[in-house]
């Protein structure tokens, strides 16, 4: 007969319940085991949790963040696959869960520059959190397109984006590149960059439908589509986009200066480092 461990009653418990910002849509069956009432336990963190999350390379490919929502939030299968909406609220959720609904940040007045701590309620900020409307299309002549939220793995990878930009900057500051080698890196670079925003696009489109009523969901199809079609359609789906992603993202929250009484908002950010680094 197994021995059972007598302190195994005494392990982690739920510390809260979490409702999915996206109520389990956009979610395939495999990826997500949904309670009945539709919350998801979520588990504080385990030391080994905290010690991944302060791993850069991790942290810089994304498999901490996938590690570490899959530890505490037991009914998430596969977080590489969750819709973008909810990332933000499981951390959210298992900052909670582990250090409590209260965290200082430190704050700089934009008129007097004063710095000083102030103190968020995350419980206010997870509340605000909800699914954006993907009802809606973005029409061009002959074609209708319908958007879907990113997944996580998608997310992940258009970070990815900021890195080739700096990368440009870099070629273009460097003063050991011959000019032969400064134009073919740059070529390399800009071909790369283009890659990933095209993706990020594709990733975003559920379907595009033609005017005889042809839906196309293949997403190479779509990536295809988004590299030889006009810059002013891809400016209509980037404004439709960035208008999504407003309605999805925390929303800032205000302060007011000790010093000088000027009120001023700042922005909800995720720094994983900072932001799972202590309970204060």
């Amino acid at each position: 007969m197994e021995n059972l461990n007598p302190l195994a009653k005494h392990f982690r418990q739920p510390a809260i319940y979490l409702k999915l910002p996206s109520q389990g849509a956009y979610w395939s069956a495999e990826t997500l085991t949904l309670p009945a009432n539709g919350e998801v336990p979520v588990y504080p963190m385990t030391t080994k949790d905290e010690i991944i999350l302060r791993t850069p390379d991790a942290l810089m490919n994304g498999s901490g963040v996938v590690n570490v929502i899959q530890s505490c939030v037991p009914s998430i299968n596969d977080a590489w696959s969750m819709p973008s909406i909810d990332v933000d609220a499981c951390l959210i959720a298992i900052r909670i869960a582990s250090y409590g609904n209260d965290m200082n940040v430190t704050v700089t007045c934009p008129k007097c520059n004063h710095v000083e701590d102030h103190t968020i309620d995350l419980q206010h900020s997870l509340a605000q959190l909800s699914m954006p409307d993907y009802t809606g299309t973005v029409k061009d002549k002959e074609l209708t397109i319908k958007f879907k939220p990113q997944n996580y793995f998608a997310v992940n990878r258009t970070n990815s984006i900021s890195y080739e930009e700096q990368r440009i900057l870099n070629v273009l500051n460097s003063e050991n590149m011959s000019v032969d080698e400064k134009e073919q890196n740059l070529k390399d670079i800009t071909n790369k960059l283009i890659d990933l925003n095209t993706d990020n696009l594709a990733s975003s489109t559920e379907w595009i439908m033609t005017n005889d009523g042809n839906k196309v969901t293949d997403q190479q199809f779509i990536k295809e589509f988004y590299m030889n079609t006009s810059a002013g359609l891809i400016g209509k789906v980037r404004e439709h986009l960035a208008k999504l992603a407003a309605d999805a993202g925390l929303k800032p929250y205000r302060n007011s200066c000790t010093e000088c009484q000027t009120e001023f908002e700042t922005a909800v950010t995720f720094d994983y480092a900072n932001f799972f680094g202590n309970g204060s």
